[in-house]
């Protein structure tokens, strides 16, 4: 990526402990936390109150979903324009626009009356959030030199972590305690805050000759995957209707074309072409499957406990927040025996365990307890925690080392994708089967034993994907030097810079 180039190009700040000083960067460092932690509280903020926005727009499942996969959708769109506008107008500007972009989106989903303004609006906030992230981390590694950067890390990690556990339960006590307006409007103070701070200690940036941008890829991308999106959220109830199929062949049509464009371009959106590498492909599917198995599962799971168990949304982000914390007590443990075991053992141990859970859920009950639940949201974190980090450095490993830069942004848009995909097609799935299990049970038997093995179903399914990639994680191995890799003066790759 372009903006990862010029990070790496920029002379870092003068090493040793008289010429750098982690208090000195506060300042600016606090402007980019504040900035990417109210993008990531946003995106595990409105899971817990997706229940409460069916009910206050009397619609159903399938509409609101939108309201998370427009958000994903537009966060993919612009994740790989990060380099190109760094370069193009500087990273502090194009930082400020972007905070500035997402909180106008936060205000105006705030105060939409009907679904459709609803999603329009998070399709504005994903467009502004999707940049935060990969920029904000290029001007951290801007602020240290090499030799400091795990100390400003470290630093950086502690508060993105929190806001994924935290997310829920503010979530829950926005919705329950005051009204599911201020889960979008409590941006607009944070972006103030963010802006303010970004304006006064951010340090200037450079501005660069931006490569050329690939203007028919950028529009090509976006329909292919928000038709495929809609596409697979139809098939969920009918894979025949005529919505489905127009949904796949437009969507899949243009995900081609998108293919044989990047693949001749010089400086395509997305570097397709490492593809070529088998080691890559094999992970990176693995990614893919997991992913998709786990944001669906986690999607399923607040709405089970609200609309089955009744539970409030405020309890409902407590008994989520364990899910966050395992996976970051598994995170740092994996890091470190990553480079001593390698991934394969890692990510087989990692998925079998979120297989189980996940396969406990699917026999889920009316007289399931809770705390049978919270167990499993448990395993399911630290089994996250465990695989995901060394799948994600293995996918970066696996590809030619003069592609990193180019990687960052195809895997980071590409876990977007996914993630719509499955928010699309689960909760698709999920009301198809709640329809098909009510329909062969009877008028007569109790409708709620109907909505719990549809949910039972939608379980199994997310079970039997990872369960697939639990076998893919045997084809995983170390990845093969490519001769260019040998070069002298090339580096391995950073797995700080992944964007994960």
């Amino acid at each position: 990526m372009s903006a990862s180039k010029q990070t790496l190009q920029t002379k870092p700040m003068p090493a040793g402990e008289d010429g750098f000083s982690l208090k000195a960067i506060l300042p600016p460092l606090a402007a980019i936390i504040v900035g990417m932690i109210m993008v990531i509280l946003d995106s595990t903020i409105v899971n817990n109150a997706i229940p409460r926005l069916v009910e206050h727009f009397d619609t159903d499942l399938k509409t609101i979903q939108w309201t998370v996969t427009g958000y994903t959708l537009a966060l993919s769109a612009v994740i790989p324009l990060a380099g190109w506008m760094s370069d193009k107008f500087g990273s502090k500007h194009v930082f400020m626009i972007t905070i500035a972009l997402f909180t106008i989106g936060s205000v105006l989903c705030g105060i939409a009356q009907t679904p459709e303004q609803l999603i329009l609006f998070r399709i504005v906030q994903g467009l502004g959030g999707g940049m935060v992230g990969p920029i904000g981390m290029a001007m951290v590694f801007k602020l240290a030199p090499p030799e400091r950067r795990g100390s400003v890390m470290g630093v950086l990690g502690i508060p993105l972590l929190m806001a994924p556990a935290f997310g829920p339960v503010l979530s829950g006590w926005l919705v329950d305690s005051v009204s599911w307006h201020w889960i979008f409007i409590i941006n607009l103070p944070i972006g103030i805050v963010a802006f303010i701070l970004g304006y006064k200690y951010l340090p200037k940036s450079d501005r660069h000759a931006a490569p050329h941008l690939d203007v028919l890829g950028m529009c090509l991308a976006p329909i292919a995957f928000s038709m495929l999106a809609y596409g697979v959220s139809e098939g969920g109830a009918n894979w025949t209707s005529i919505s489905t199929i127009t949904g796949l062949t437009v969507g899949g049509l243009a995900l081609i074309l998108f293919i044989f464009v990047e693949l001749a371009q010089k400086q395509p959106l997305l570097e397709l072409k490492v593809f070529k590498s088998s080691d890559f492909t094999r992970s990176i599917v693995l990614t893919w499957i997991v992913q998709l198995a786990l944001f669906g599962a986690m999607l399923m799971i607040p709405l089970y406990l609200q609309g089955v168990m009744h539970y409030t949304a405020l309890e409902t982000g407590w008994i989520l927040m364990p899910y966050a914390l395992c996976a970051g007590i598994g995170m740092p443990i994996s890091g470190r025996l990553f480079d001593k075991i390698g991934a394969r053992p890692l990510a087989f141990a990692g998925l079998a365990v979120v297989s189980v859970s996940l396969f406990i859920l699917s026999g889920i009950s009316v007289d399931t307890s809770l705390w049978a639940i919270i167990l499993c949201i448990c395993t399911m974190g630290l089994g996250m925690g465990f695989s995901m980090m060394p799948l994600n450095t293995h996918v970066l490993n696996s590809a030619p080392h003069r592609l990193v830069s180019r990687v960052t942004p195809l895997t980071t848009a590409a876990q977007q994708v996914v993630v719509s995909f499955a928010v699309a097609g689960l909760t698709g799935y999920l009301t198809s089967q709640i329809a098909s299990r009510a329909a062969s049970v009877g008028a007569d038997a109790n409708p709620l034993n109907a909505v719990v093995a549809g949910y039972g179903d939608t379980f199994f399914l997310s079970a039997c994907l990872v369960t697939a990639g639990v076998a893919l994680t045997l084809l995983l191995r170390k990845p093969k030097k490519h001769a260019e890799d040998e070069s002298p003066g090339v580096d391995g790759p950073d797995p700080a810079i992944m964007g994960h």
